[in-house]
């Protein structure tokens, strides 16, 4: 019966590992949304200070196009998150499965040596 216990205390930690993986996943996007939206906005101060918007412009400011670039690679790694983290939703999914599996079993063990 031991065995079952750590069973299911072995599934309960898989499954706040998970839901922990999923946290930092979600922050971490949360966290680069913000980055982009204040590169974002200082593109667009260094765009009206300087009166040149295109990006193609000869004399376009240096600080915008490397702002723009560093804006561009977070949306990347925020679309590579999504990825990820719709990995560790199934991936949880299929752990807590596993522990309601686990802990139905520990509890019919438990009702089974009540009774006897």
């Amino acid at each position: 019966m031991k065995a079952r216990e750590s069973l299911v205390r072995l599934k309960e930690f898989q499954v706040r590992e998970k839901q922990r993986q999923l946290s930092q996943l979600q922050m971490m996007m949360a966290e680069f949304e913000r980055m982009t939206k204040d590169l974002e906005n200082q593109i667009v101060f260094e765009e009206k200070k300087s009166g040149i918007s295109d990006p193609s412009h000869f004399a376009y400011p240096t600080f915008a196009k490397a702002a723009r670039q560093r804006a561009d690679n977070l949306q990347v790694s925020i679309r590579e998150l999504k990825a990820q983290q719709d990995a560790a939703e199934l991936a949880l999914e299929e752990v807590q499965a596993e522990f309601a599996k686990a802990a139905a079993l520990e509890e019919r063990d438990t009702t089974t040596r009540l009774r006897a």
